[in-house]
């Protein structure tokens, strides 16, 4: 019997290859065993999944390592989604994760204040993001955990300054990930590189600092010596510009709709979204609310842009964002 895997499982086995550490091994695994289907035909697959796994886990458990600083790369996803905010030192990184989120970050002028990974949480409208702060990227070197962690994001922020040859720093940020094997979505290698499988992620790049009508002019300077196009935001920590639009991009980038149940006879409850990837299903929303829903569901009605008020679907009817949706079983 085939075993009929989901897209998601071939992407995570590529993240699983390209694995550094044990704990990125161990946590790639635990998301293959969690996409495989259960039935025949990923009988043998699953039981190898779980060798691999009571493997490494005992060998992850006769290591003796710097844990606490493990964990700090080691960051579950939450809300609608993970974005990191990477790039060179002292480009406003940290000042921006503070603007959005509210953090508590270090904002200072001396290079290379963030040493570790902070996470915080930014809303827009009525979900939240998770933006993650990134200790600077280094010709030098750049650490296998913070690589990993880029790799897991859903999304990269790379932030330049737009006082301080931003063209020069996004170069040197974006040839610094591609060493790595961490390429833009929409610029791909021509040919796969050597040392294993590649990364590609969403990115947009926000050119920071950008406070005030010199440095809107500074901005079209960039615009246009650019030698190949990125997608680019201005944006100013100090003086907020922009940053509702970002919240806005960000979302868009993430490839997510908000969807919005309601009980057969009640007003929809339209403050709680469902988070879901676009494309998703009704019987996507329904394995997201309960199990019981999916096992049960006999159909479901819609209230939203692509049908008209209440109209009845079936489970593999493919939801649009804002939709309200209301499962029967």
């Amino acid at each position: 019997m085939p075993a009929n895997l989901p897209p998601d499982y071939f992407e995570i086995e590529k993240r699983f290859r390209a694995a550094e550490t044990i704990e990125e091994k161990i946590e790639a695994l635990q998301e293959m065993m969690s996409v495989v289907p259960k039935h025949k035909g990923t009988d043998h697959l699953r039981a190898d999944l779980r060798r691999k796994l009571a493997k490494l886990k005992e060998e992850a458990q006769s290591r003796k390592g710097a844990g606490r600083r493990d964990s700090a790369f080691r960051i579950p996803k939450a809300g609608a989604g993970q974005a990191v905010l990477v790039g060179p030192t002292n480009t406003g990184k940290s000042a921006l994760m503070a603007a959005l989120t509210g953090a508590p970050a270090e904002v200072s002028s001396v290079p290379h204040t963030t040493w570790e990974p902070l996470p915080g949480m930014m809303p827009v409208e009525d979900v939240q993001v998770q933006l993650v702060d990134t200790p600077p990227l280094s010709q030098d070197y750049v650490e296998p955990r913070l690589r990993e962690l880029i790799r897991r994001a859903d999304l990269v922020l790379l932030v330049v300054d737009l006082l301080e040859d931003p063209i020069a720093q996004l170069q040197e940020a974006a040839a610094i990930l591609e060493n790595y094997r961490i390429f833009p979505r929409h610029r791909p290698p021509r040919q796969a590189p050597a040392g294993g499988a590649i990364t590609t992620l969403p990115f947009l790049v926000l050119v920071n600092k950008c406070d005030d009508e010199e440095g809107e002019e500074l901005y079209k300077i960039f615009c246009e010596l650019m030698e190949e196009p990125w997608p680019c935001l201005p944006v100013s920590a100090l003086t907020g510009r922009n940053l509702e639009r970002l919240k806005q991009e960000v979302l868009r980038n993430l490839n997510v709709i908000r969807v919005y149940t309601k009980a057969p006879g009640k007003e929809p409850d339209l403050h709680h979204p469902f988070v879901l990837k676009k494309g998703a299903s009704v019987a996507e929303l329904a394995g997201k609310i309960h199990k019981d829903f999916l096992e049960k569901m006999k159909f479901a009605r819609v209230w939203g842009k692509g049908v008209y008020d209440g109209q009845m679907v079936q489970r593999d009817y493919l939801l649009q964002d804002g939709d309200v949706v209301e499962i029967h079983i």
